[in-house]
């Protein structure tokens, strides 16, 4: 693997309490095997539960682990990227909390990026949510490849190995609204996956309702992208040419009939087409307008409360 041999994973954690401790085991059972020097770091994500205590636990009795505490819940990628941006290895790892991505996976990836890729990404075999749950994931996904430009956007997951060098692209971004798939496109476009085992969540339920997935992919498409923009105005030249055309109907009609088309339902109907797709697009204008002023006030991605790591980090690893 040559360079891969020293990584760093990152875990946004959010109310994992109860699998924070076996996933340290499973990491701590793999990575010895495939790395020189490793180290964890567990980003608190606002919690409710008492997962940054267990945190606290974790570092204390492992000197490969450390814990950042945020001051309120900013959401997933948000705590990656604040993971991101203090690892100190040539490679990172991202995987949930949830026990669902397999530490044993992990080979796989980094096999995969030795081959000359830049991200790879651990695809699942098949979904294991709900009907909703994976609409929306396909959604989410549609809108990312529109937002990335890349093929592998519809293979994406949170389970992802890329070389650390890629994060000096967005070493400056600073939004409220962050998507790392999209983030790592400005550093590169060798991208890849794998198909990989994921397991059952074995504690609580997914955080990533229907609705956040929703907003999230909204998020991608108006925050990265002008797609939207690009839409909204192929709509209003669509139904410009379909105003065209019905004032060519009226007007024939009054030259070879001698009368107006009648109806009040059909002036109407057109009325309100119209001013629906005006709503539509200066609602889609409003969306940048509103990301323009958020980015003006210069809201921050994350601010940290606490940073606790142990004194022995940089050093070579030990037994737990």
């Amino acid at each position: 693997m040559d360079n891969l041999s020293t990584v760093s994973i990152v875990v946004p954690v959010y109310n994992s309490q109860e699998s924070l401790p076996l996933l340290v085991v499973a990491l701590h059972n793999i990575l010895p095997d495939i790395s020189t020097r490793f180290e964890l770091i567990l980003v608190n994500d606002g919690s409710r539960d008492g997962s940054w205590v267990i945190i606290q636990q974790l570092v204390e009795q492992h000197p490969w682990i450390q814990g950042i505490d945020l001051m309120r819940n900013y959401g997933q990628h948000n705590a990656l990227l604040c993971g991101i941006r203090v690892a100190q290895y040539s490679t990172i790892v991202t995987i949930d909390d949830d026990l669902q991505h397999k530490a044993t996976e992990i080979p796989k990836l980094l096999d995969k990026l030795g081959a000359g890729y830049d991200v790879v990404y651990g695809t699942p075999q098949y979904e294991r949510h709900g009907l909703l749950r994976n609409l929306a994931s396909q959604i989410t996904k549609i809108a990312l490849q529109g937002a990335m430009g890349a093929e592998t956007a519809r293979k994406v997951s949170a389970f992802r190995v890329f070389r650390t060098e890629i994060r000096d692209a967005f070493e400056h971004y600073q939004s409220p609204y962050v998507s790392i798939d999209v983030l790592l496109t400005w550093g590169t476009t060798r991208f890849s996956s794998v198909t990989v085992q994921f397991e059952e969540r074995r504690f609580g339920r997914s955080n990533y309702t229907f609705r956040k997935l929703l907003t999230h992919a909204i998020n991608m498409m108006t925050g990265f992208s002008v797609w939207p923009l690009q839409m909204a105005s192929m709509v209003g030249f669509a139904f410009t040419l379909f105003g065209i055309v019905v004032f060519f109907y009226v007007t024939l009609r009054y030259l070879i009939q001698g009368g107006s088309v009648p109806g009040f339902p059909f002036l109407a109907s057109i009325i309100a087409i119209f001013s629906g797709v005006q709503l539509f697009v200066l609602g889609m204008m409003g969306e940048y307008l509103g990301r323009m002023h958020f980015r003006l006030m210069n809201r921050p991605a994350y601010v940290k409360r606490h940073t606790i790591e142990h004194k022995m980090i940089s050093q070579p690893l030990s037994d737990p």
